[in-house]
């Protein structure tokens, strides 16, 4: 690593994984640029970082727009110098089944979690692939394999950036080129998503079990972004037990999550009726609140994940371990029965 400061930008980086990646980097020492729409999550954000000694400068994007991000990237290398890291984690979602999600709300999710992931890679390439430098980390999702109910747009996007990036892939490679480009796939997280992306369900949303925190995320983007070569990265033993299963085990696991998605991913509280959505707007410009990192689920989040530690250290019998893990944890999931109550029947929520 060079003795200069990196420059890392972080898209989403308000709150939740971007916010923990962020920090992660400030901590190292770097230079980050951050990326978001809310205001005081940025703020907050940048006085982690300086706190842990790092630089920060925060600029509001909306990454469903092109000519911002642009503009934003190059400011950050006016102020901070050449990018060296681009971590693409902004999205923004919907919690309902498919018919009952608006055509304006559907295209606004493709936008912002796919297209921003495009208009970032294409605004870092274009300042890495003249240098021959650089690393982009795409920040996806066990569900970019094996997609759930109640969460098609969020699903479709997590799906096309890795075919996206797939394809990216390989023309840098045709090129001969050193700028990389790598994902890291997730499993459930305690971000404050849950408390603000936008829901037509009865009851409070939440990540299906097992759920880690954002700072176990962050360790996995840091590695990825240290070790560029590796084309994709899994974080947290359900993940890889996930791609697994829907490699081997499709249809089973339709039926499975068809039974169970429902209530796996609602709370028994009943969703408050005066809920606001960041899908149009960050939640903290009316409020002026930093939700910070975490969610409301520490209380049932694990800090470490065994399988990403295996899977950094060891290279083959790592590998052996994590397939093994990810069989044992695909046969639990199998074997474990529905929640008890049905709790499947959805409406609308009064507010958009």
């Amino acid at each position: 690593m060079s003795s200069q400061p990196q420059v890392v930008v972080v898209t989403g980086a308000s709150a939740g994984i971007g916010r923990a990646t962020a920090c992660l980097f400030g901590a190292r020492g770097a230079k980050v640029g951050l990326i978001a729409r809310g205001r005081a999550g940025l703020d907050g954000a940048t006085h982690e970082i300086q706190q842990a000694g790092g630089q920060a400068l925060a600029i509001e994007v909306d990454m469903a727009d092109f000519d911002q991000v642009n503009a934003a990237a190059t400011q950050f290398e006016g102020a901070l110098g050449p990018i060296d890291v681009w971590v693409n984690v902004a999205f923004t979602s919907v919690f309902a089944p498919f018919t009952q999600i608006e055509p304006d709300d559907f295209r606004r999710v493709t936008e912002v979690s796919y297209l921003g992931f495009v208009y970032g890679t294409r605004v870092a390439l274009d300042r890495m692939k003249p240098r021959d430098h650089g690393t982009i980390v795409q920040v996806g999702s066990a569900l970019s394999y094996r997609s759930i109910p109640l969460q098609s747009a969020y699903c479709g996007a997590k799906h096309a950036i890795n075919g996206f990036t797939e394809s990216v892939r390989t023309e840098l490679l045709h090129d001969k080129s050193n700028v990389h480009i790598t994902i890291v796939q997730m499993p459930a997280v305690n971000t404050p998503q849950f408390s603000w992306v936008l829901s037509r369900l009865p009851n409070h949303p939440q990540p299906v079990p097992p759920i880690y925190q954002p700072e176990v995320a962050a360790r996995g983007v840091v590695f990825a972004a240290d070790h560029p070569n590796r084309k994709q990265f899994s974080v947290g033993g359900t993940t890889a037990a996930t791609i697994t299963a829907q490699k081997f085990a499709a249809p089973l696991l339709d039926r499975y999550l068809a039974r169970t998605g429902y209530t796996s991913q609602q709370t028994d509280k009943p969703v408050d009726p005066d809920r606001l959505s960041n899908l149009w707007q960050p939640v903290d410009r009316p409020s002026g609140a930093d939700f910070g990192s975490h969610g409301v689920f520490d209380s049932h989040a694990h800090s470490k994940s065994v399988q990403m530690w295996v899977s950094q250290h060891v290279r083959i019998a790592g590998a052996a371990a994590v397939s093994v893990g990810s069989l044992a944890a695909m046969a639990r999931l199998f074997r474990r029965s529905p929640a008890s109550g049905s709790r499947t029947t959805t409406r609308r929520s009064a507010k958009r």
